[in-house]
């Protein structure tokens, strides 16, 4: 198949692009270029800002693909212009949406409760909106204006070693270093999801037969407590955790007032199997340990 991938330099859009090539399919990505081509000739790079409405149109003139995975869309309005420049051109697109756009109630997330059939748009930039808002946003426009099939796919917070974003690592660093972390709620239950997993079901979304918004994470929650207690073990130091207050250096990125995770039960049903969150992360948060040491 022709696959097209906006983004897919780093993290678990890299791993999707390396699933794609494994799996024998004409691989092109469409990225800004500032993460250069870690794929060679193995794949071909449009270096494009997909913010820039004509380059991105003129870069895609000419072409057709099977699939279109956008993994860097954060807005209406890019939502709104990939909707018009694909259309003809795409028999599917694979959106990469967000826990985010559940509101954080304390209550175990389907898919229903956020609907963006019936969402209200509201145009506007990434910078209008929360990061949550703009995928719901994105979300509504997709799902009311693409001619062609489009899955939203929801993550939870993404793992790795090679996340950029360094998350998990902060929890790792800051109790290493005997530093403190604040957290607002340490009992707070939240979803995860590996990098290599999250691609492995984006790849399923492209090539399977499903539309609409699929939940997408491993088996099972932990607490922030929990996860703290892991890492603790792991590294044989005792965390510092305040509740309130703090300076910014020590607000942990995973500070939730409340539970906030997600069911896998739809995705399951369509034939993903997910791994258990058990399985894996007491290993991850190791060899972080092992790595920051």
């Amino acid at each position: 198949m022709n696959i097209l991938i906006l983004g897919g330099t780093r993290f678990f859009g890299k791993k999707l692009v390396d699933l794609c090539i494994q799996n024998g399919h004409n691989v092109t990505i469409l990225t800004r270029g500032q993460s250069g081509n870690p794929f060679g000739t193995h794949v071909k790079q449009l270096v494009v800002n997909r913010n820039d409405r004509d380059a991105l149109e003129q870069a895609l003139a000419n072409t057709t693909w099977d699939i279109v995975y956008d993994n860097i869309c954060y807005s209406p309005n890019e939502a709104q212009a990939i909707c018009e420049i694909l259309k003809g051109k795409t028999k599917k697109l694979v959106f990469t949406s967000t826990l985010s756009t559940y509101e954080v109630d304390g209550k175990m997330k389907k898919e229903e409760d956020f609907d963006p059939y019936q969402y209200q748009i509201r145009m506007g930039h990434q910078e209008e909106f929360s990061y949550g808002e703009g995928k719901r946003q994105a979300e509504a426009v997709l799902f009311k204006e693409a001619s062609f099939p489009v899955v939203a796919v929801r993550f939870p917070i993404v793992m790795g070693e090679d996340d950029y974003t360094r998350r998990l690592h902060f929890h790792v660093e800051h109790i290493l270093q005997n530093q403190p972390i604040t957290l607002p709620n340490i009992d707070a239950k939240m979803s995860y999801i590996t990098d290599e997993e999250a691609a492995e079901f984006l790849y399923f979304a492209g090539v399977t037969p499903i539309e609409g918004p699929y939940n997408a994470t491993a088996s099972g929650a932990i607490s922030l407590k929990d996860l703290i207690a892991l890492i603790e073990e792991a590294s044989g130091q005792r965390a510092k955790i305040s509740l309130i207050g703090g300076d910014e250096e020590s607000q942990s990125p995973y500070g939730v007032p409340a539970d906030w995770y997600m069911s896998n039960a739809k995705a399951e049903k369509a034939g993903f199997t997910f791994s258990q969150l058990e399985d894996w992360l007491p290993k991850l948060v190791t060899t972080l340990v092992k790595q920051l040491q």
